[in-house]
């Protein structure tokens, strides 16, 4: 039996007991944090990095291989940016 080592990724925004994760990214990443609303990457269920809606900056720990999910945040804020302009 071969076990799957394929991440689970999940962009998200976070819930209230999460904006801890968001904070502790700007922390890590030596940043300001975030404000207003925001999107997370989380991979196997640990947040990566987030990306605030409102202006595009981005954090993520720095101790990690992100850019992927960075880009898949970037994807996902402007697939939404694009609908809202369409509506």
């Amino acid at each position: 039996m071969t076990a799957d080592l394929t991440p689970t990724i999940s962009i998200r925004r976070p819930f209230a007991d999460e904006a801890y994760a968001v904070r502790r990214l700007a922390y890590l990443d030596s940043r300001r944090p975030l404000r207003g609303d925001v999107l997370v990457a989380f991979v196997d269920a640990e947040p990566l990095a987030a990306m605030s809606l409102a202006d595009g900056s981005v954090v993520a720990d720095p101790f990690r291989h992100t850019s992927e999910v960075v880009e898949l945040l970037r994807l996902r804020r402007a697939g939404g940016l694009r609908a809202r302009l369409a509506a």
